[in-house]
């Protein structure tokens, strides 16, 4: 997806402080973050939202989803993290590219 910042990311146009990387998912920071930690993971393959994912995405979706305790772990959320997935427009996502948010830290913002 030519015009998809993540997708420009993943390619290495746009910099971005990298996390931790593997064959399925690119992990990085994020530039305006909302908590003391604030992660964003990304899928590789692009698929634009949830709602979007097939079936044949489930081992992708399952590995993003394993990965979570451990990418938290290591930034130091010992005692816990949220997660966070906006799909679509009304549900607040504002990049067209499957993101899962991992925030935590003693700044985490309750919900309003």
């Amino acid at each position: 997806m030519s015009d998809c910042i993540f997708c420009k990311i993943l390619a290495g146009d746009i910099p971005s402080t990298k996390v931790f990387e593997d064959d399925q998912i690119y992990v990085f920071k994020d530039l305006y973050p909302k908590a003391d930690v604030h992660l964003l993971v990304i899928p590789k393959l692009h698929i634009a939202r949830l709602d979007e994912a097939k079936t044949e995405h489930a081992d992708l979706l399952a590995h993003m989803m394993l990965s979570l305790p451990t990418l938290a772990k290591s930034q130091g959320l010992d005692t816990g993290f949220r997660t966070i997935i906006n799909t679509g427009p009304g549900g607040g996502q504002e990049v067209d590219h499957l993101h899962i948010h991992i925030l935590g830290g003693s700044n985490l913002p309750g919900f309003k």
